[in-house]
């Protein structure tokens, strides 16, 4: 599933390639991927003459920001946005497209078809689902060391399995997850409210430093991630723990383990990251 860098990789991309472009009919041929209205046909109608103003992201979420609406947009396992000629062939499991004024179309392409989109009047996107609950955006100055020990305070729960949750900081997964507690030197499964101040400080500096190297980056292609130009993210060859499981640590030369925490495949290193303690960071 595309994390924040590959979200945020994408909006970027889409900014430079569709702002100021006026939608002239919308084609849905995959009527699930529209959670809201659930008529497709409507959804479709609401958006003819509208323009783009801009896209945004919020944690895993694409906000496009139209005249009078907003696109709130999941990019779920494998879905990807791609802008072509009216004229390209259009690929298989594609299930949403755009067609704009001057000839060109933005296209949702979705193999696994778990994506979504809702379409909500443009000030009213964060007074409900899906976006009133996410947590602390990770890439603006408002998240701080205080921000985020408020939020892991009192929570017994393993600090992989909260820094996994949505609510708490929206936008990371289980790659940005692996990497930035390996680079912390913390163990996934350490209760999240037993940290010390320079540990949960740590933390936080390693959530905003990986996050914002992948973003330089653009983002992870694990596996079939690609930007709205369908080219490819390089932060894959810097990954230090994820899915390098039996190689040994960059760090120390101990094989990396894999476990499974809260359900989600989990790399660590047993040396650098041990259970009771923060280690001195990767």
């Amino acid at each position: 599933m595309p994390e924040l860098p590959e979200v945020e990789t994408v909006k970027r991309t889409l900014n430079t390639l569709i702002t100021g472009k006026t939608i002239e009919r919308v084609t849905v041929s995959l009527p699930r991927i529209v959670r809201r209205p659930d008529d497709p046909l409507l959804f479709a109608a609401l958006l003819e003459g509208q323009t783009v103003q801009n896209i945004e992201r919020s944690g895993k979420f694409l906000r496009f920001n139209l005249d009078g609406w907003v696109i709130v947009s999941h990019l779920r396992m494998e879905g990807r946005y791609g802008v072509y000629s009216s004229s390209d062939p259009v690929e298989k499991h594609t299930h949403v497209i755009f067609h704009f004024t001057d000839g060109t179309e933005l296209r949702y392409r979705d193999v696994r078809q778990f994506g979504t989109m809702d379409l909500l009047p443009a000030g009213e996107e964060f007074a409900g689902a899906p976006l009133l609950k996410l947590g602390l955006e990770p890439l603006v100055p408002e998240f701080t060391a205080d921000a985020l020990e408020a939020k892991l305070a009192g929570k017994k729960t393993r600090l992989k399995t909260v820094l996994l949750n949505q609510e708490v900081v929206a936008g990371i997964g289980n790659i940005y997850v692996d990497e930035t507690l390996f680079r912390a030197g913390l163990h996934p499964e350490r209760p999240a409210n037993s940290l010390s101040r320079e540990e949960l400080e740590r933390l936080h500096k390693c959530i905003v430093d990986i996050l914002n190297e992948a973003v330089e980056a653009g983002g992870s292609s694990v596996k079939s991630y690609v930007n709205g130009q369908g080219e490819s993210g390089s932060f894959q060859d810097q990954h230090r723990i994820y899915g390098r499981k039996g190689q040994p640590c960059h760090n120390c030369g101990t094989p990396i383990e894999r476990m499974v925490v809260g359900g989600r495949g989990t790399h660590y290193c047993p040396t650098c990251q041990q259970p009771h303690q923060g280690g001195q960071g990767a």
